[in-house]
This record gives structure tokens, sequence and C-alpha cells, in this order.
């Protein structure tokens, strides 16, 4: 698939990492370090802009380095950018370390992964199909 994207960034275009990654890194594009400081959040420029097609969304993720090394995640994990959006890709990062965290220009701070998606018409019913489940939730499978 084809996705139209412009790069105002000093960095090369997003690439997966191997022929079966799922993601593509995104890095910051910076002109000074950002220092996020415990539990403070930012709003991280890449310097990207993409058009997708109808149907498909980019979805913002984590990276687990980031994460289990130093506990800076995606706010809003994951975070959706629409195929009418073409604004350019910020990322929301926080830190939930007990330590400062230093974004420099060129660091990978997120995943993004091209998914399709539907769109419902919703029909509205008085009831619903039973289930084995029915309306158990929140662990309710349990441990057997």
């Amino acid at each position: 698939m084809k996705i139209k994207i412009i790069n105002h960034s000093r960095h090369n275009l997003p690439e997966y990492a191997t022929p079966y990654s799922a993601g593509m890194d995104l890095r910051a594009n910076i002109d000074t370090p950002i220092v996020l400081k415990p539990l403070e959040r930012a709003m991280v420029p890449t310097g990207l802009f993409i058009e997708l097609p109808q149907g498909y969304e980019a979805q913002i993720r984590p990276r687990s380095g980031l994460a289990a090394k130093h506990g800076l995640t995606v706010l809003n994990s994951p975070g959706t950018i629409d195929a009418d959006y073409r604004g350019e890709i910020r990322v929301i990062l926080v830190n939930l370390s007990n330590d400062e965290f230093v974004i420099n220009d060129g660091e990978r701070i997120c995943q993004m992964v091209i998914a399709e998606h539907a769109q419902v018409e919703w029909e509205q019913v008085d009831e619903l199909n039973e289930t084995e489940r029915g309306a158990g939730g929140f662990g309710h499978t349990g441990k057997q």
C-alpha cells in the first residue's frame, strides 16, 4: 500500500525494522531537547504529515523499550490519526517514572501502525442475543 507523506523533519522517513514488523518508529523533530520531569507530559512534533485512504487509521503506540526502561509512554495510547487529518503528527508523551527523561532530536519516541477499520450503522433493538458469557466482564472468566 502506498501512502502520501510530507517530511518536514531532518530525519529519514519512518520504516519497518524487520519484514515482520507491524509498526514503524517515529522520531522527535525538535530544535532543543525536551526535559520531561516525573508525571509531566509534552506534545512532541515529528515533522510528518500523511494522507491515509478512507477506511484506514494510523495508530500511535508506545515503544516497549522506552516504557520498560524509562517509564515513558504515549498518554492517549493508542492515539488515532484519522484519514481526513492533514496536520503534523505530534505525539503526547508522558513520563511515568521517578526520574527526568530527556527527549533529543531524532529520538525514536513511538510506533505508528497503519490499520484498516470499519464504520458501523447502528440498528437500535430492544434486546440482544444471549451468549454463555452474557454481561460478565472485567475478570469474569477468572482462573480455572
